[in-house]
């Protein structure tokens, strides 16, 4: 597919040589056809061309994805918010993304002029498509370490991620997607807006990701966040109304082993699992037709290369067991830090790749496992380097855990001990010494924790993410 054109599906010219489609996007009750979409959106782009950037307030709606397209058809920069950001969070975006307007909706009080999107408006003025180098999206990251970074992403590197996405998925202009994500996100925007729309097929924004509003929906593509896939699992019905669809697609977070197996016995479907970034898109997945393998997240897409470093930058060996830093290059990697550049130099190797953070293992055929981020989820332990990732999924396997969360905590004899935070599937009590054992029977006897903590719940962001910096 060409790069020329972002949104080929919403040329104005082929919908209006009949090339159209009544239900392309489905939202919040309402379903906009392509030529909607393609005369709403411009009456947008109209209101706020020559703008730099603009906020949008990305709650779950169509004002919100004519908001977005018709920044794509104007070159404008569009700066998702999240809606229930609180107002440190909002004024940081607001002040540090320089965000002239807000675009369609709106907080309350707001600081900036608000630019209204009309759903029945309509304007057919044609628009040069913007350069593939133009910064389409801010997008600001869930700011674990300081404050939220804007990462910058281009047109093209978007039009490239999606491509090599529609290739590993087998995604055509036939799928419908279902989902229920945040649009203010790469998983539930650029994958989950933009990939439909760039490829011709339907999109169902169910609102919220729930088990039945999945299974109310004939989809053949759907997308969640192990959170949703978890609650689909523990409901038979709804998971079993998802057999006829051709792809289940996890993200954003490791889907536990024992998640996975139930899908599989629940609906035919062994899961789809990849492994992406604000700062990359999709980098690794598996294919629709390849194998699918419980904790790995499978090979590089097209034009994707990855390599693991250890501390010393020494390569580390792909025996599917040795854990290094992992690294990446590829079209579709963002182009900095707004206003950071110490800060995207330091993200990048002199060689040209992508520190992404993170600490992998690959095998011998390429197949990687991500084991989680490198500053909470590589334990050191008496000499040894540990990946939290694996004593989870062990932990997981135990019938009386529901979630799991492992650390590494300061210990003055082995540098850091293991602790475990599980969350019981009943209020009844765990025996710490019994899930102690449970591991050391399974994994080496140096992955065992040598403390369990019980918790209700564990902390998490919008994307379903375990916010470990908040235990301990």
């Amino acid at each position: 597919m060409s790069h020329r054109s972002l949104l080929p599906s919403l040329n104005p010219a082929a919908v209006a040589a009949g090339h159209d489609l009544t239900d392309a996007v489905t939202i919040d009750g309402h379903t906009l056809s392509r030529s909607d979409l393609v005369g709403a959106a411009t009456s947008v782009a109209e209101r706020i061309a020559g703008v730099d950037r603009v906020a949008i307030l990305a709650r779950p709606t169509a004002t919100t994805v004519l908001a977005i397209v018709g920044c794509l058809i104007a070159g404008v920069t569009a700066v998702p918010v999240p809606p229930d950001a609180g107002s440190a969070e909002l004024g940081h975006i607001l002040a540090d993304s320089g965000a002239r307007a807000w675009l369609g909706e709106a907080p309350e009080s707001p600081t900036l002029p608000v630019v209204p999107v009309r759903a029945y408006a309509r304007s057919w003025h044609r628009y040069p498509e913007p350069d593939s180098r133009t910064t389409a999206f801010i997008l600001y990251t869930s700011g674990t370490t300081g404050s939220p970074k804007g990462v910058m992403l281009s047109r093209g590197a978007i039009a490239a991620g999606l491509d090599a996405l529609f290739d590993a998925w087998g995604w055509t202009s036939k799928d419908t997607l279902v989902h229920g994500l945040p649009l203010f996100h790469v998983h539930g925007l650029i994958l989950g807006v933009l990939g439909p729309l760039r490829i011709g097929s339907r999109l169902v924004h169910t609102g919220k990701p729930t088990p039945a509003a999945y299974s109310e929906v004939a989809g053949t593509i759907y997308f969640g966040v192990p959170t949703v896939w978890s609650r689909i699992a523990e409901d038979p019905d709804a998971a079993r109304r998802l057999s006829a669809a051709r792809l289940l697609v996890s993200g954003s977070a490791p889907l536990p082993v024992p998640v996975f197996e139930r899908l599989r016995e629940l609906t035919g479907h062994d899961p789809v699992e990849r492994y992406g970034m604000s700062e990359t898109m999709i980098t690794l997945s598996t294919r629709f037709d390849g194998e699918r393998r419980p904790g790995w997240v499978g090979l590089p897409v097209a034009g994707v290369q990855t390599r693991l470093r250890d501390e010393a930058g020494a390569p580390v060996p792909h025996d599917g067991e040795s854990i290094g830093g992992l690294q990446v290059r590829g079209p579709m990697l963002f182009d900095g830090y707004l206003g950071r550049p110490e800060t995207t130099a330091e993200s990048w190797t002199a060689d040209g790749w992508f520190i992404t953070g993170d600490v992998a293992a690959i095998d011998t055929g390429g197949f990687h496992r991500i084991v989680g981020r490198a500053s909470v989820d590589l334990i050191k332990s008496g000499g040894y380097r540990i990946g939290a990732g694996e004593i989870e999924t062990c932990l997981l396997g135990h019938p009386a855990i529901a979630e799991v969360a492992v650390i590494g905590v300061p210990d003055a004899d082995l540098g850091q001990r293991i602790r475990a935070y599980v969350v019981p599937r009943d209020s009844e009590k765990i025996s710490e010494s019994e899930l102690i054992e449970f591991v050391a029977q399974r994994l080496s006897n140096h992955k065992r924790p040598r403390e369990v903590v019980q918790v209700s719940e564990l902390p998490r962001n919008a994307m379903g993410k375990v916010r470990k910096k908040l235990l301990g």
